[in-house]
């Protein structure tokens, strides 16, 4: 994540380091296992092997015990294809479910909490 972030202006680079400022995270390096799952998604078919630093963030995830990604990748990760592959793979490798979604998952979730506050 931060390799990409890198490349962006100093203006942005400072507004989204500040947003990780303001979360808890933990920073998951590539390993030989991450490569050998990310791998295992190029040979089912769920991504293509130019599309290999996408199978890494998902399994770097599913490695690490991440209960949820979440993305603006709509071409390669935030899809049904991405979606129903990575669903195979945990379950075929025995690992837990990984959830995908974009972004607005999480503001839909306050705007239902703010209809139910609304109606008591």
């Amino acid at each position: 994540m931060f390799n990409e972030i890198s490349g962006c202006s100093q203006e942005k680079l400072d507004i989204l380091l500040g947003y990780l400022k303001q979360i808890q995270y933990h920073l998951v390096h590539t390993d030989e296992d991450i490569v050998e799952l990310a791998e295992k998604f190029i040979d089912f078919g769920t991504l293509r092997k130019k599309s290999f630093d996408d199978c890494r963030h998902i399994a770097a995830a599913i490695l690490a015990g991440c209960d949820i990604i979440i993305s603006w990748n709509f071409k390669h990760i935030v899809n049904v294809k991405t979606v129903r592959g990575v669903k195979t793979i945990t379950t075929l490798e025995g690992y837990k479910d990984l959830l995908i979604y974009p972004p607005s998952v999480l503001l839909e979730e306050e705007d239902e909490d703010d209809d139910e506050t609304d109606s008591e």
